[in-house]
């Protein structure tokens, strides 16, 4: 009885304490958001948590974003950090209960001869035993709150590092398709070129044309022979850089057209302060905000005693054969209370440091912030700007196709010299090469929108609603 009523009166004096908790309340940050991103054309409710990169509707595009979202090895590593995190705060909630324990020892001596004289003997001690450090300041429920944002945290970085992949897989894909349309145009005008210096060659030989024509033709024939190992080299590295973001060895990829790409219809963007729950690294940051306020009360709680109380209970005896019986049981409950009297203080200066660490987390929280809402207005602007630019250049590209077998037929005719030929077929190729690259951009302009958004992959729970 007087074991129970021991026991007892420690659980109500540790259900009394543990409702004290010391140190600030975590409140979510607040920053001034616009009503509006300056570049929206579209003002309406978001739809950007969507499966985006299927408005390309290209089949081998979604393939390789599947593959990586499954073997990236950036994927694999912070997916594996959510795990640990989860194992922390298995750590720290532990902390929160009562720790059993045992103690079993022997003992067997011999007396001195020249002592009282008594019969050789040992003693047999089996004890467990039990610690409970209460949590009366809540030092241990704020490392749980701090373990719990850093798991979300974790999460965060794990969307964060999602978002990445997929903008990185589809921008490679694009660059890719970019590159493969400027070597075909490259073979195409070196082939081109290669027939016209047959025909300068042949009409230098019979005296027609002087020997300038056909250097200049030798010159531009080069030029485009120059640039068909410059495009392979960039197609190879490019399908390189692709394979190892989707987690394989460097191989051939299937892809498609650049001029078969379809361009995203626009979306509604939402208003800015919806980023500031969208965007995972604005949440990881409010999150990493959170862990270090909730570590402030950790510190508050080492300047103030800690109070535990320890019990044990167990069996005492010489001999084995009465190990069992019950004038061998020992028991014993007891309390501490252990705490800082003077420390030049230290324990104050711990607090000082968390304090400047909270604030420090959020600066990075604002710094984040305003990042991500220049982001957003770049992306904008980006896809605004390209998107007129793809239409000029494209009548820039006609223009020089129809001034170049303009020029070509004066020449034939005897109407003009080889020089305009020259420029008209230089402005030519100039123009080809910078309408897929300006077509290149607009697409990657559109990834890096939804990128600026906090767009990308999300879970089957989340796409339900």
């Amino acid at each position: 009885m007087k074991i129970l009523k021991a026991l007892s009166i420690s659980l109500f004096l540790a259900l009394a304490v543990t409702s004290c908790m010391v140190g600030p309340k975590l409140e979510k940050p607040v920053v001034d958001a616009e009503e509006q991103f300056r570049f929206d054309s579209i003002v309406g409710d978001s739809m950007i948590n969507l499966a985006w990169w299927e408005l390309f509707s290209d089949p081998e595009l979604d393939t390789m974003i599947y593959s990586a979202l499954e073997h990236n090895q950036d994927i694999l590593i912070a997916m594996s950090r959510i795990e640990q995190a989860y194992g922390v705060l298995g750590v720290s909630k532990a902390d929160l209960y009562p720790q059993f324990g045992y103690d079993i020892s022997g003992t067997y001596g011999k007396p001195n001869p020249a002592g009282a004289g008594t019969d050789a003997g040992g003693v047999i001690n089996i004890t467990p035993n039990v610690y409970w450090e209460l949590d009366f300041w809540g030092k241990v429920r704020r490392s749980n709150q701090a373990a719990r944002a850093e798991i979300a945290a974790s999460e965060e970085v794990l969307r964060m590092v999602q978002i990445g992949i997929i903008t990185a897989v589809a921008d490679g894909y694009f660059q890719l398709l970019d590159y493969d349309q400027r070597l075909d145009i490259a073979r195409y005008t070196w082939e081109t070129r290669t027939e016209s210096l047959w025909i300068i060659e042949q009409r230098f030989e019979k005296g027609v044309v002087p020997e300038i024509d056909l250097n200049q033709a030798q010159q531009q024939e080069a030029i485009a022979a120059t640039a068909i190992p410059t495009y392979e080299r960039s197609v190879a590295r490019t399908e390189n850089y692709l394979s190892i973001l989707l987690g394989q060895n460097p191989r051939n990829m299937e892809r498609g057209l650049l001029d078969e790409q379809l361009i995203p219809p626009d979306i509604p963007i939402g208003i800015p302060s919806e980023l500031l729950q969208r965007r995972p690294d604005l949440v990881q940051a409010e999150q990493l905000f959170y862990a270090e306020t909730a570590r402030i009360g950790m510190m508050q709680a080492m300047r103030f005693p800690s109070f535990s109380i320890t019990g044990a209970m167990g069996l005492a005896s010489s001999d084995l054969s009465t190990l069992l019986s019950s004038d061998a049981l020992i028991y014993s409950v007891g309390g501490s209370i252990l705490g800082p009297i003077f420390n030049w203080g230290k324990n104050k200066r711990r607090v000082d440091i968390q304090k400047e660490t909270a604030r420090q987390a959020l600066f990075r929280y604002e710094q984040s912030v305003l990042n991500a809402f220049r982001e957003v207005d770049d992306a904008l602007i980006d896809v605004n700007t390209y998107g007129r630019e793809v239409e000029s250049r494209e009548r820039q590209k006609l223009a020089a196709i129809n001034a170049a077998k303009l020029s070509r037929a004066r020449y034939d005719g005897g109407q003009t010299g080889y020089l305009e030929v020259l420029d008209t077929e230089r402005s030519l190729f100039t123009a080809e090469l910078e309408t897929t690259a300006v077509k290149g951009s607009l697409l990657s302009s559109y990834l890096y929108l939804y990128k600026a958004l906090g767009g990308g992959w999300i879970t089957p729970t989340e796409e339900t609603p």
